[in-house]
């Protein structure tokens, strides 16, 4: 797969050129980063992994000139005053380079990879660990596609595509396919609609925070952020082959010892014909939430992963 695009094309050789280089980054939680960047230190860049990791302003030259060319060319240099900084970061996931927004992810078209992107990435490569279906694997919400990407690797012949409302991610996605030599179909929808019935498999990382007015990468509505999660799960039930599975990787408020979204679940998605696993992945995730009046009565917010499957 080959970007026509010549700014595109220069992103991708700039993956490649990274991974060549030996580049490693992991991308933290937001509230890691703001106080890593913070310190005295951090004023300024001094490698790539301060331009292209913890988006540090940087001098002109600081980077290798075809680094710093190719960031150019891709329209992802950004000048202020006499320094310059990216407007993307590149973070090593599963093995694989992958471009995503600059920090700070406040913008409302901000495209986003975190902690839950690694968690995510894990879930889906444990249950695609078997033997399955090859057919159409659609990413939905795939965002900068690592979920899609990294699933697509797993699965030869697969058709992989991947949906997205933010073309912004879309644009990502097919360089982040590109520099993995993954071919992949981008799909600028908020829903499945658009893809054809029946699906062998969906997999989906939805937002899960109550935050409203928030970027969209991070608000998952009501239900104490899990309405997105709920919606997206029973919209994707409904679209499966006999067989067929969907893996969804989110994120549940604990109130009481209950799980509000797997009762829901489990509810809903009996009368579908569809079956369910339901696990915890991490018992404690984003406390810095509890803090938010939203959250008053919330003890935890636990990190699941759901399989959900057509009987059939």
């Amino acid at each position: 797969m080959r970007p026509s695009d010549p700014a595109d094309e220069a992103l991708v050789e700039l993956l490649r050129r990274l991974d060549a280089l030996g580049y490693d980054f992991v991308t933290p939680t937001p509230a890691t980063h703001e106080r890593v960047v913070a310190r005295p230190e951090m004023a300024e860049a001094l490698g790539p992994r301060d331009v292209l990791g913890w988006s540090l302003p940087f001098a002109p030259g600081l980077l290798p000139a075809e680094l710093h060319g190719l960031l150019e060319r891709g329209g992802m240099l950004a000048r202020e005053g006499g320094l310059c900084r990216s407007r993307v970061r590149v973070s090593r996931v599963a093995g694989r380079l992958f471009l995503h927004g600059a920090f700070p992810t406040d913008r409302p078209d901000a495209v986003f990879l975190g902690p839950d992107t690694y968690r995510f990435v894990r879930f889906v490569t444990a249950e695609l660990a078997g033997p399955g279906p090859a057919g159409r694997l659609v990413d939905m919400g795939a965002g900068a596609g690592v979920g899609g990407i990294v699933a697509a690797g797993l699965l030869p012949g697969a058709k992989a595509i991947l949906v997205d409302s933010n073309p912004a991610a879309l644009r990502l996605a097919r360089i982040n396919a590109a520099a993995a030599g993954v071919t992949v179909e981008t799909v600028e929808a908020d829903r499945l609609d658009p893809i054809e019935a029946p699906l062998e498999l969906v997999i989906a990382n939805p937002p899960f925070i109550m935050d409203e007015g928030g970027p969209a990468y991070r608000d998952g509505g009501e239900m104490l952020g899990a309405g997105l999660s709920h919606k997206w799960a029973l919209a994707g039930a409904r679209r499966l082959a006999p067989g067929g599975r969907m893996l969804l990787y989110t994120g549940s408020a604990i109130v009481d010892g209950r799980d509000g979204l797997r009762a829901a679940l489990e509810r809903d998605l009996a009368p579908l014909g569809c079956g369910l696993r339901y696990a915890e992945i991490d018992p404690d995730i984003f406390g810095e939430q509890l803090g938010q009046p939203a959250y008053r009565e919330v003890e935890r917010i636990a990190a699941v992963g759901a399989v959900i499957t057509r009987v059939g």
